[in-house]
């Protein structure tokens, strides 16, 4: 079972004196597939690492699936044969508001066939589109003023219940006809705002496999990364146990339009879309995919995330095992206040061994301590991508984190990609990557 620890009193035989964010939760691992949101090839488990993009280009193409992006949001058969061709597995999304219709009934079975196709997605953002959506405003003017969903105008109210009670019953029809059809029961995936309204969302969770949101926290001036923590914390709430996929940013917003407002570019480093991409798995999400990269003009970010991607890649076996029993993390520090943020995760693939430590907070933690590791009292654990090695003795791993730091300990160093390209992507960069 997967685990997080709330406070050191939670570790066996400590004092309650300080608290450490760590929450626990509890995942029923099972049967893969549909249960746990993880994909399956040629006998292979793996975590999903997926992009919203599928470039027209053969050669982009093929990049991404020599990083190690293994699925694609795909819209034709044309995009799944192209998908299946470079060895990746596709989402489909699917007009499922509009209900059991004939077009939805013949655009599945046209597909349903096609060996690529692994996940259906429903309407994105479905919830929030009818409830805080901004052009509810400021384009349809539906709403009679700014924030009224937030306000709990009346006629938001209403006009969310209305909504409501046509799209989600619509949907629920469309699920059952497309599990009618797909003999694989493929499982079925919405993706959420941050914020959408809990009760919609809840509304619809009896029918549909995978949960999740898209959050995008990189903007020029408000670089706020580690809120992906609660994002995916809350999802994995509302889903009552469902697997969560959490959508991370791969654009900048000034690439969006005027509609947003934004004129400077600032663009996810290396180390935020590395920060984001662990911070979520040490969380829990069991899946991840880029949106926006459609958009992206800079090369060198577009590089980095695939570095990223590649290094995620790397440790597949261990994405996809249970987290391991009976160990736990302390920070031990003077000062317990504020309470510190410290995400763990701690897996077992074989007789290798693999440790995420994700520091969430914006000053450095100096005595982080990860306890219970007794099996591997006398082997080396070693710093992924750094030149450090410890011998774990008294069942313990003991790191010094900075800011926002993330640190990946494995018992092998086979398990580091050899793509380093785009790994210095950074803030410095920011301003001088050349358009595409």
């Amino acid at each position: 079972m997967l685990f997080r620890f709330v406070s050191q009193d939670a570790a066996p035989g400590r004092g309650a004196t300080l608290a450490v964010f760590c929450a626990l939760f509890l995942v029923a691992l099972g049967a893969h597939g549909q249960g746990s949101g993880f994909l399956e090839k040629g006998g292979r488990v793996l975590f999903p690492l997926g992009s919203y993009e599928v470039p027209k280009d053969d050669g982009a193409l093929a990049a991404m699936g020599e990083a190690g992006f293994n699925l694609l949001r795909c819209h034709s058969r044309e995009d799944l044969d192209r998908a299946h061709a470079v060895g990746m597995q596709a989402v489909v999304p699917l007009n499922l508001a509009q209900g059991a219709t004939d077009a939805l009934r013949d655009y599945v079975k046209a597909l349903v066939d096609h060996p690529a196709v692994a996940v259906w997605e429903g309407p994105d953002e479905v919830v929030w589109n009818f409830t805080a959506y901004s052009g509810l405003y400021r384009k349809m003017k539906i709403h009679k003023a700014p924030n009224a969903w937030w306000r709990q105008a009346p006629e938001a109210v209403a006009y969310a219940e209305e909504k409501a009670g046509v799209i989600i019953p619509n949907m629920r029809a469309a699920v059952e006809m497309i599990r009618s059809i797909d003999e694989r029961k493929r499982p079925v995936w919405i993706n959420e705002a941050l914020r959408s309204d809990v009760r919609f969302v809840r509304q619809y969770l009896d029918f549909v496999d995978i949960t999740g949101c898209d959050f995008y926290p990189v903007k020029a001036g408000n670089r706020e990364i580690e809120q992906l923590a609660g994002a995916t914390e809350r999802y994995k709430q509302i889903g009552r146990g469902k697997p969560v996929y959490m959508v991370l940013q791969a654009f900048s917003w000034h690439e969006l339009g005027d509609y947003y407002g934004v004129k400077k570019a600032a663009y996810p480093t290396f180390a935020e879309s590395r920060f984001m991409a662990y911070g979520v798995i040490a969380h829990g999400a069991s899946g991840i995919l880029y949106w926006g990269s459609h958009y992206l003009k800079s090369d060198q970010c577009r590089q980095a995330i695939h570095a990223v991607v590649s290094e995620l890649a790397a440790l597949q076996p261990f994405l996809v095992a249970p987290e391991v029993s009976g160990v736990w993390l302390t920070v031990i520090e003077g000062n317990p206040e504020p309470a510190p943020h410290v995400a763990a995760t701690v897996r077992r693939a074989g007789d290798d061994w693999l440790v995420i430590l994700v520091n969430e907070d914006r000053h450095a933690h100096m005595g982080v301590v990860v306890e219970g590791l007794d099996d591997l009292n006398g082997r080396q654990l070693h710093l992924l991508y750094g030149d450090v090695s410890t011998m774990v003795t008294h069942g313990e791993l003991i790191a010094r984190m900075g800011a926002k730091d993330v640190q990946v300990f494995a018992t092998s160093r086979e398990y580091e990609t050899d793509q380093r390209a785009g790994r210095e992507f950074g803030v410095e960069e920011i301003n001088e990557a050349p358009a595409r």
